[in-house]
């Protein structure tokens, strides 16, 4: 035998390819590298009882990293002092220190080399910690190796022993090995652990050599496989469908293992108690795998499935949500074997009970066979997703329970938030939505809370700041809720504004339209002014009240009028208001007022929050004139006047308490901060501050670092106060004449040098305990110095005293160090600098651009964006300061660096400052090459494209039929799934709060937002729109919308469809897209797939074309024509959102039959109709009893019969042949996991080797052939073939 087995295997070597885990879904049974044991010291190991191998191997390593670290600081050391005495060298001749130099250059070379090895070392040591570990209990332990116990030591351990040579396992011959192990595996009568000790072998041997696999027998593995699976024991037999699944390598190696038999026990398997709970989930990890093979799913039998959905039906089973994904991964890949096996129904009960964790997960699924009507065949017209609402329209069902209305009202949502789930919701004249809407009318605050709180998340309401305050019963016109509004605004200025239209493309906003527009169709604002009227509950009235001003918002700025004009009447509530005569007027006159209250101030903070362009951009040219961090430095709700009288400035400075005592902590900073912004801005009062008091000594001693008092406050968002006075105090200062001769002479900024030649290498000092360390900068408020340094940075006087003390020479020698290690020193020394004049700074910030390592070059890059994208308006000086050439130079630089991250920021920046006209002509200027940059440098290229200078610039470089010709060929195609992953993430991304994070701060805005098009870019220009006339590239987009608009089936051919719709529509929103639109007549095929195409994802894409079609007048024009609408601004302009003026055009899907295989059925009818007939008559009475054992109220009868026969010990329950007829009962009709277990139970145990190991008699064969010729045992029924 073991020269059978070592001859069928091919000679491939090992492998180091990766190998992912097939079938995995759970981590409880995680399997480590089996450690092989090494000659004698494996006998000796054993005899002395339990290993504890791993608990010394992780000491030892552990041990061992230490030392390397150690090592490692070692030579750090002295590389460090080698660097030191180099320099010291270079500064004397040459010609004495020559043969010093020499040997420090060796010993640092020397040095170089040694640190390079050790951390190639303790890289390799760190890797191999990082392997995961097992738990400690018997069910993790059994796929773990050298755990045998000295009952596995028997006949066999002979060619045990040879398994484990004394070689190191990559010298080994892994198919000798391999040969080896399945040897070891025909040993008999050993203990379970022997088993599973080289089944686990074979898995380790397989994850090392990846491709071993492609080289097995299956006529000898396969054997292997049924006898470990026919095993009595439940670990033996989890080691063999774990065994067998890392043996999968594609398609027909699960046919291989198919015809091993493995349905019938997997299915065994699978039917089991708890109990055997290793033995359930390694069957049903290897069930999973083949869901990981391309095609696998076509080879799960429908028994099999069956056996899932048994699982999948019992509430108390643990691996029941396993199945439970399962089902649903099936239900995707395989539509038609999931419902003929009845996996909806467990998917659909989950959905229901909102036990499900995740209810999107499964959503989906459903969701993804509505997309075209050959997958949708397989479903009811829409009824699944139905049953969702009973939790809201059923409210004495699910009273208190909150869970349950929680997870179907998330569920809801996901499927409002996609096309294909808005389609469905709204057939039946929107009745799935109305019976929502209507469920407000019940007189249940639970229901009518979660239903709000659904609209908010459909609708992506933000809560303004004050919406916890109205909800709490308080008026809007109280506590400075106004002034509240302008602070909140202005403390968060916008980045830049400008005239560009992203803001218009929003594609979330456009689905937000059309998700209003059908709510409102629903009913939604009648059953939110009854809520209004009705509701007990005062916030729940005061919540309506807000939810009802939001939308009536949102319609007035997304709908068209004719839609938002009759919603702004509210002629109900006016109508119940007017009744004089009725006491239940002033319920309504109320609910009148506080929607006047919340529109009110809704109209306050949007004009708080939406400042014009012109002074926006004032305040960003003030900003930027002044200091980037003045503007914020103090808030303060009243500020002193600066022409105050001296005793009057006398009393407050002694109010202050800081010239009564030197205790900060009685100083009233408050008041501190209004003096130094108002009267110390005066001269007089400045110099009386300086020279009559000691005002100002007090305020700078406290700040000086050797005072330790600023320095040694703990760094909190409170205390961050006192930075902010102190960068008010240096501004204020700078100002004034004696300010800057007191700033001069004072030892505050030359102390501030001192600490910061602590880290200059070149400056000779250091301290045990430098001021700016790294726990000090995180622990301290010592940061704060570096924001005083930047506003100085901002004041010309502020340039010179920096440089009196040589606080730029430090700058540079920290920056310069090659093995700087303080990103947080630099970070903090780049990010407060004002870099508006030229000089050293910017130098500084030049070489951080590119000498630094990589994180620091990508903050440094994000330092750009305010200096290149600022607003400055033309009244204003254009000298140095506000001038962002230098910045686009630096930033052009910047897509040369050798890292593609970096060179990814400044392709953002730079795409950014293109808004403005001046920067993206000197941009142009500068000529920068982006061809090494691919896909990334391509937005900034079509950035270009907008105007005639660009153009030429690409024309010449020969990028816009280089261009063209890839995005006719097949950009268009990717267009696609970069706008429908964008969308997908920015409607199902939860509401959160904005990042301030600098360097992925601008990320999240751009989801949702319609992606630059080169064709759009191109219309942008006449010399753009000639050349896309002569390529004839619109036409060919409008013959292939006309010819297969209306494809529902081939995918490729509607990704095509989309992507010339998406084309055609980012040419017809520009001006000079007017004429391409009128010449082919293309804006009606789009209307026409946007209200009659039934594959949903191309209507929903017609949809938002035409959205942006309509941004330009002729494309709003053709629209009306179509019968659509589109939302204009106040003044006339369009904003790119359209509807029908009749909805229902746009939600025409039609209901359909539910399509069933004729054939399949028949074919289950002739099987089950045979496997209930036998010539026997008490098989054929067994087999109408298990027949009836699926109805419900016969099951206690039938069971109670079968049992009987079962104990008068009948040779009927050990012929196979009966046994497949129940199996092929089991197929074809539904039971539950129980009624599985038992009759399963009912039956020998030797029977399932039988069929297994096809050890059936010939007389057994032939007899059951004459019986019934119809039956073939040679062949499994329906399904297990």
């Amino acid at each position: 035998m073991s020269n059978a087995s070592g001859a069928g295997y091919g000679p491939r070597g090992p492998s180091l390819a990766p190998s992912a885990v097939p079938g995995s879904f759970s981590s409880v049974l995680r399997s480590t590298t089996a450690s092989r044991n090494m000659g004698s010291r494996t006998d000796l190991s054993i005899a002395m009882g339990p290993d504890y191998s791993d608990q010394d191997d992780g000491a030892t390593s552990e041990r061992a990293l230490a030392d390397l670290k150690e090592k490692l600081n070692k030579e750090i050391k002295i590389r460090e002092g080698s660097e030191n005495l180099l320099e010291a060298l270079n500064t004397k001749k040459a010609k004495q220190t020559k043969d010093q130099r020499s040997r420090v250059e060796e010993e640092l070379n020397s040095s170089n080399r040694k640190i390079s090895q050790l951390k190639n070392e303790i890289e390799a040591l760190q890797r191999s910690q990082l392997l995961p570990s097992t738990p400690r209990g018997r069910l993790s332990g059994i796929f773990r190796g050298n755990f045998l116990s000295p009952s596995a030591m028997g006949p066999g351990m002979v060619g045990a022993n040879r398994l484990e040579p004394d070689v190191e396992p990559e010298s080994e011959s892994p198919t000798f090995t391999l040969a080896e192990i399945l040897q070891s595996l025909e040993t008999e009568g050993m203990d379970w652990s022997y088993y599973v000790e080289r089944a686990n072998n074979l898995v380790e041997l397989l994850k090392r050599h990846p491709l071993l696999k492609y080289d097995l027998v299956w006529s000898v593995f396969g054997l292997r496989v049924q006898m470990m699976l026919l095993s009595d024991s439940k670990e033996v037999v989890a080691a063999g469908y774990r065994m067998t699944r890392y043996a999968i390598t594609d398609r027909k190696s699960l046919q291989n293992i198919r015809e091993l038999n493995t349905d019938y026990l997997v299915i065994l398997s699978l039917v089991k108690e708890t109990r055997a709970s290793v033995e359930r989930e390694q069957a049903l990890k290897f069930v999973r795998a083949f869901m990981e093979v391309k095609g696998g799913v076509h080879e799960i039998s429908r028994a099999v499935l069956r056996a899932v959905v048994a699982i999948a039906e019992h509430t108390d089973d643990r691996l029941r949500m396993i199945c439970v994904e399962t089902l649903a991964e099936i239900l995707i890949r395989d539509p038609e074997l999931s419902v003929s096996a009845g996996g909806l129904g467990p998917l659909i009960d989950v959905l229901v009970e909102g036990s499900y964790g995740s209810p999107e997960a499964l959503v989906g699924a459903f969701l993804n066979l509505y997309e075209t009507p050959n997958r949708r065949k397989y479903l009811r017209s829409g009824h699944e997703l139905e049953v969702l609402f009973s939790a809201f329209t059923d409210p004495l069902a699910c009273q208190a329970n909150e869970q349950k209305l929680r997870s179907n009202a998330k569920a809801i949502a996901t499927i409002l938030k996609t096309w294909s789930g808005l389609f469905i919701l709204s057939m039946y004249e929107f009745r799935a939505l109305k019976s929502l809407i209507s469920a407000m009318y019940f007189p249940d605050s639970q229901i009518r809370d979660m239903i709000l709180e659904l609209l908010f998340d459909v609708l992506r309401i933000k809560s303004p700041s004050w919406s916890a305050s109205f909800l709490a019963g308080r008026r809007l016109t109280t506590y400075g809720r106004v002034a509240n509004l302008k602070s909140e605004s202005s403390s968060h200025p916008t980045m830049s504004v400008n005239k560009d239209e992203t803001s218009q493309r929003s594609l979330v906003e456009h689905y937000s339209t059309v998700v209003l527009a059908v709510l409102f169709e629903a009913g939604l604002q009648k059953a939110l002014l009854n809520v209004i009227e009705t509701s007990p509950d005062t916030a729940l009235k005061r919540k309506a009240t807000l939810i009802l001003g939001e939308i009536s918002k949102m319609a007035g700025r997304l709908l068209p009028n004719s839609y938002s004009a009759s919603l702004q009447q509210l002629p109900e509530l006016f109508a119940s208001a007017s009744k004089f005569g009725d006491a239940g007027r002033f319920i309504s006159t109320n609910a009148i007022y506080q929607i006047d209250s919340v529109n009110r101030t809704l109209e306050r903070s949007v004009t708080a929050a939406h400042v014009p362009l012109m002074k926006a951009a004032v305040e960003d040219g003030q900003r930027l004139l002044q200091t980037p961090r003045h503007g914020e430095q103090v808030k303060t709700k009243t500020t002193l006047r600066v022409d105050m009288d001296e005793s009057t400035f006398r009393s407050l400075l002694i109010d202050t308490q800081v010239l009564n005592t030197v205790n900060f902590i009685k100083w009233k900073w408050d008041l501190i901060a209004q003096i130094v912004e108002g009267p110390l801005r005066n001269p007089k009062r400045m110099d009386e501050a300086i020279r009559g008091v000691k005002f100002v000594k007090r305020l700078t001693a406290f700040y000086r670092p050797f005072k330790y008092r600023f320095s040694e406050i703990q760094n909190t968002k409170l205390n961050q106060r006192y930075v902010r006075i102190g960068c008010a105090l240096v501004h204020t200062l700078l100002q004034n004449p004696s300010g800057v001769k007191y700033l001069v002479e004072n030892k505050l900024l030359r102390q501030i040098a001192e600490c910061l030649a602590h880290w200059d290498r070149m400056s000779g000092l250091t301290s045990a305990l430098p001021l700016f360390s790294a726990e000090r900068l995180a622990g301290t408020l010592c940061g704060g110095y570096f924001e005083i340094l930047g506003t100085l940075s901002s004041d010309l006087k502020g340039l010179a005293m920096m440089e009196r003390w040589r606080v730029f020479n430090m700058f540079y020698h920290i920056i310069g160090r090659k093995d700087q290690d303080r990103h947080d020193l630099l970070k903090a020394i780049l990010g407060n600098m004002d870099y508006s004049f030229d000089g050293h700074l910017r130098v500084l910030l030049s070489k951080a651009l590119t000498a630094c390592s990589k994180s620091i070059r990508i903050f440094a890059t994000n330092l750009l964006r305010k200096y290149a994208t600022a607003q400055i308006p033309s009244s204003m000086p254009s000298a140095g300061i506000v001038n962002a050439d230098w910045a686009i130079r630096l930033l052009v630089t910047q897509l040369y660096d050798p890292d593609v991250e970096v060179c990814e920021t400044a392709v953002k920046i730079l795409e950014e400052a293109c808004n403005r006209k001046h920067c993206l002509e000197y941009v142009v200027k500068c000529r920068p090459a982006l061809d090494h940059l691919g896909d990334i440098g391509a937005p900034l290229l079509l950035r270009f494209l907008s105007t005639s200078v660009g153009y030429h610039y690409l024309h010449e470089l020969d990028y816009i039929n280089q261009a063209m010709d890839d995005w006719f060929l097949g950009r268009n195609d990717v267009y696609v799934t970069i706008v429908e992953a964008s969308l997908y993430r920015a409607l199902h991304m939860e509401h959160e709060k904005p990042q301030r994070n600098q360097n992925d701060g601008q990320e999240r805005m751009n989801y949702g937002i319609v992606p630059p098009h080169f064709y759009r870019e191109l219309t942008r220009t006449s010399e753009g729109c000639k050349l896309l006339e002569e390529k004839g590239h619109f036409t060919e987009f409008a013959s292939t919308i006309r010819d297969f608009g209306m494809e529902k089936d081939d995918q490729e051919i509607i990704l095509k469809v989309k992507g010339c719709m998406w084309a055609v529509g980012n040419v017809g929103s520009m001006p000079l897209g007017a004429p391409f639109l009128e010449e082919s007549d293309v804006v009606h095929q789009i209307v026409k797939i946007a209200e009659e195409s039934e594959v949903m994802g191309l209507k929903g894409t017609a949809f938002f074309v035409l959205g942006l079609i309509s941004r330009s007048i002729h494309g709003t024009e053709i629209l009306g024509e179509c019968g659509w609408d589109g939302a204009t601004t106040v003044m006339g302009e369009s904003i790119g959102f359209c509807v029908p003026l009749d909805l229902r055009r746009l939600f025409s899907i039609k209901p359909w039959n539910r399509v069933t295989d004729q054939e399949e059925e028949q074919g289950t009818a002739r099987a089950m109709k045979d496997a209930t007939t036998d010539k026997d008559p008490t098989n054929t009475k067994i087999l109408q009893m298990v027949r009836d054992l699926g109805n419900t109220v016969l099951l206690k009868k039938n069971s109670g019969d079968l049992g009987r026969l079962k104990a008068k010990k009948l040779a009927n329950f050990r012929d196979p042949q009966l046994f497949r007829k129940v199996m092929t009962m089991l197929e074809c009709h539904h039971y539950r996991l129980p009624a599985r277990r038992f009759l399963i139970d009912l039956f020998d145990k030797s029977v399932m080797r039988q069929i297994v190991l096809c050890e059936d008699s010939e007389s057994e064969t032939e007899r059951s052939a004459d019986d019934d010729p119809s039956v073939n045992p040679g062949h499994p029924p329906i399904g297990l073939a």
